[in-house]
């Protein structure tokens, strides 16, 4: 009798403390500079209408209040630093909004890699490591920040640019970020495009891994790879081709002026069609935080750049800046329904006198340690 008394005590005590918590009045706070948070994790804040990005419930106003933006603040691409501004200004290489400058660091990053077995094998298991590092302490952990979802973003190109892919490699306990590499016959767990690939045919290969450091600016590192095995037929690209059919859907890009030149700040327009009907890029689902993701490659598979376009009037809204003239492969991804859709394209950029393109624009180069995004 006496458990059962304690039992009914101990219930009434919780249903008490629920109704409390129920009834507890949210804050309300129309401050303009009102700081959000989550009510489960108070250490994680922001605006109105973000959410946790531990638990993903929605941030819920508080009593404090975020000291107002400075107007004459530096601001700068997180990918790009050298790229500066004010406030609301986008990124003149990749479209990207302009943020808070980061203090100078004077560290230099490297990304070291490895695989298992040492030598990859076409068609054969295998893993592909990638360890964020400070050159000269290798030892020191260099945490991540989340860029566009991922804390890694990795284009896996054969060196023709005939094969492409956009993949996110996995954090492992030794700090180490890791891409499974599977067998030719099995299937993917998850689809292409996760943390998984295949390499069905051997030859030379080019990795770029796209990452930010906590407290500094994007890196970008270019690691070469050679499959062993019956080597892929490589292939040259020269023709244009900026129209190209995926899944039902017909992609076109269309330079504003009617050519791809250097020195100036392009704008593309990308267009989707479906049954000779015009698909709004509003209608896109977001994919890695955007409704879509450029990747351009020139034919030496050193100049690389990744756009993340506008959306306008239904289309998407390219901005990007070529510094090299010569062909380049394109790829652009977009989401519908669940499923990833890749188009690829094949651009010829001439050499062009500065003002000639009056739009805006992206572009990069990575060689050794060098980063242009």
């Amino acid at each position: 009798m006496k458990n059962l008394f304690i039992a009914g005590f101990a219930l009434a005590g919780l249903l008490g403390l629920f109704a409390a918590c129920k009834n507890t009045p949210k804050i309300v706070n129309n401050d303009p500079n009102a700081v959000y948070a989550c009510p489960m994790h108070p250490e994680i804040t922001g605006k109105a209408g973000d959410k946790c990005s531990k638990c993903h419930m929605d941030l819920e106003a508080t009593n404090a209040v975020a000291a107002p933006s400075d107007p004459n603040a530096a601001y700068a691409c997180p990918m790009h630093p050298e790229v500066t501004g004010k406030m609301g200004d986008k990124c003149s290489k990749c479209g990207m909004d302009l943020e808070p400058a980061k203090a100078a660091t004077t560290n230099q990053y490297k990304m070291a890699f490895s695989s298992s077995p040492a030598n990859v094998e076409a068609g054969k298991t295998a893993t592909l490591a990638f360890k964020p590092e400070i050159v000269g302490t290798a030892n020191t952990p260099v945490p991540l920040d989340l860029h566009h979802d991922k804390k890694i973003h990795l284009i896996v190109v054969s060196k023709d640019l005939s094969y492409f892919e956009h993949i996110h490699p996995d954090y492992q306990a030794d700090g180490s970020y890791q891409i499974k590499v599977l067998d030719k016959a099995k299937p993917f767990t998850d689809g292409r495009g996760k943390n998984e690939t295949k390499f069905d045919q051997g030859g030379d290969y080019v990795l770029f891994a796209d990452y930010m450091p906590t407290g500094a600016s994007g890196q970008l590192e270019r690691i070469s790879l050679n499959v062993g095995g019956t080597p892929y037929k490589p292939v040259t690209y020269s023709k244009a081709k900026l129209s190209a059919m995926v899944d039902g859907y017909t992609v076109t890009l269309a330079s504003h002026g009617g050519k791809f030149v250097t020195n100036n700040q392009m704008h593309i327009e990308g267009t989707v069609t479906q049954g000779g009907k015009a698909v709004p890029a509003e209608s896109f689902e977001n994919y890695l935080g955007a409704k879509a993701h450029v990747v351009m490659i020139h034919s030496d598979a050193v100049h690389y750049m990744h756009v993340h376009p506008d959306v306008a009037g239904g289309k998407l809204d390219l901005h990007t800046t070529f510094e090299m003239p010569g062909t380049y492969r394109g790829w652009l991804q977009f989401q519908t329904n669940g499923k990833l859709h890749t188009a690829d394209f094949v651009v010829n950029v001439t050499e062009g006198k500065a003002g000639e393109e009056s739009h805006g624009g992206h572009e990069g180069h990575k060689e050794g340690d060098g980063h242009k995004h």
